[in-house]
């Protein structure tokens, strides 16, 4: 059976939304992975976002198994529609899924992002700073990004922390879908100030 020209156009740009998924970049630190969110991180996504104190800054409630799920799914279309995103973060020596690191800028956002959610078992471990840091580097470096933004609550002293850490300071106080947030930022140019300093 012969297959109609709009048909092989149809299973060709289906062929390129795949191949641009596979593409995405991963990137690697001392303890991490961050790679594309798969199939099988299900389980160990919802248990960590079922978790209200961890989510308590991210939306505000825990997350429903069915709501872990469409947060996978808006995960990946972040990066169909940007061509960057959240990574999974996948801790390499257990192959442990342990939060989600990376960036992110929906539609109305204030700036390119860079975020994090870490495991609440993991807490103070430094895998927030850690993957902060390949995340700013890749926003810096590979898609030419003049200014990294995180937009945290006030009250959330520990993500304040992180920022605080990759370089990022305090620049305004803002209302964003109905919360007030702070936004802490970092310029490309302290941003080489300080990966220079880091090599010397």
């Amino acid at each position: 059976m012969r297959r109609s020209p709009s048909s092989s156009r149809r299973r060709s740009a289906v062929s390129r939304r795949v191949s641009v998924s596979a593409a995405s970049p991963e990137l690697e630190t001392e303890r991490l992975l961050l790679r594309q969110f798969r199939e099988d991180d299900l389980d160990e996504w919802a248990r960590i976002t079922s978790d209200a104190t961890v989510m308590r800054y991210v939306g505000g409630s825990a997350l429903t198994r069915d709501e872990a799920w469409r947060s996978l799914g808006y995960a990946l279309g972040h990066w169909q529609i940007r061509g960057f995103g959240l990574w999974a973060a996948e801790e390499k020596s257990s192959g442990r899924l342990v939060g989600r690191i990376g960036l992110y800028q929906p539609e109305g956002w204030p700036g390119l992002e860079v975020g994090w959610l870490v495991d609440r078992g993991r807490w103070g471990e430094g895998l927030a700073s850690e993957g902060g840091a390949a995340s700013l580097a890749h926003a810096f470096e590979s898609l030419g990004a003049e200014r990294v933004i995180s937009v945290i609550e006030p009250a959330n002293a520990a993500s304040i922390r992180v920022a605080e850490k990759l370089g990022e300071r305090f620049r305004e106080s803002r209302q964003l879908q109905g919360r007030l947030v702070s936004i802490y930022a970092i310029e490309r140019a302290q941003w080489r100030s300080r990966a220079r300093g880091y090599s010397a």
